[in-house]
């Protein structure tokens, strides 16, 4: 139980994880609280953009290792869509357990190159590395519309880099508020099948329930959801103060969205298992 590395989670998981991202210590708590009412594991991620909202890594870190520690479920906490390799390093220090490291953007060989770097330079120090696979073909990122991540590509990225888990690109796309992305099932399958590494989907917030338990089904396992859980977040405090203009004790209003995300993160967590 408590905090655990997230190679634990993923390799035990019988189906999905639910991996979901951190902005403040409410939705750390609520996202753990929404795991132990599933009864199920449950990675908290830390974005870089997240690092930058808070000015630094460290007291958001902490936040999250501690809600983690006193857990009732396994439950990892991850560093998301770093691109800033100090800041891998930093998150070693600090004790988090895995890393997405992102050099999507970057031209092919030289994401090969520095994603290799850094995959070696944590797996010396025990942390598991996630990556994603840039467009080939184009820099605008591999959830550019359109981009598709080709086994073949894929099976020699994870060869070059030794990283532990792969992001693909089969259809979603980044902070979608709407849930209606249309995934290639048959390409994750050929993926599954090919790479020997987990499959990540990214941009899961916009994909619909029954989309996400096919996506599961054909060989996607770690499941990132970030804008999803924001909305729901924001829809609680809206309605709360919408209800009750008297309020301006912002415990009030950020419990509500707090046990709103819980809420969804248990209904979320019983679609991907």
């Amino acid at each position: 139980m408590s905090l655990v590395g997230i190679g634990d989670i993923v390799g035990n998981a019988p189906k999905g994880v639910g991996a979901f991202n951190v902005i403040q210590l409410e939705h750390a708590e609520a996202i753990v609280a929404g795991a132990e009412a599933a009864g199920t594991p449950v990675v908290l991620q830390i974005s870089e953009n997240c690092v930058r909202y808070h000015g630094a890594l460290a007291p958001i870190a902490a936040a999250s290792l501690a809600v983690a520690r006193a857990a009732a479920v396994p439950v990892a906490v991850h560093l998301d869509h770093a691109t800033d390799r100090a800041l891998v390093e930093e998150a070693a220090e600090l004790g988090i357990g895995s890393v997405m490291f992102d050099a999507s953007a970057l031209p092919d060989e030289e994401n090969v190159a520095l994603t290799a770097e850094v995959a070696a330079h944590c797996h010396a120090r025990g942390l598991w590395v996630e990556a994603e696979l840039g467009e080939v073909g184009g820099k605008d990122g591999v959830h550019a519309p359109g981009a598709r991540t080709r086994p073949h590509e894929a099976v020699d990225y994870v060869a070059r880099t030794g990283v532990d888990a792969l992001a693909v690109a089969v259809g979603s796309s980044h902070a979608m508020t709407t849930r209606d992305a249309v995934l290639d099932l048959e390409l994750i399958s050929a993926l599954r099948a090919a790479v020997p590494v987990p499959l990540v989907l990214h941009g899961s917030s916009g994909v619909p329930d029954e989309t996400l338990r096919a996506a599961v089904r054909h060989g996607m396992k770690k499941i990132n959801i970030a804008t999803h859980l924001n909305k729901t977040f924001t829809g609680a405090i809206r309605d709360h103060l919408a209800a009750d203009e008297r309020v301006v004790d912002s415990r009030v209003y950020l419990a509500a969205a707090r046990t709103a995300v819980a809420t969804e993160v248990t209904r979320l967590l019983k679609v991907l298992a």
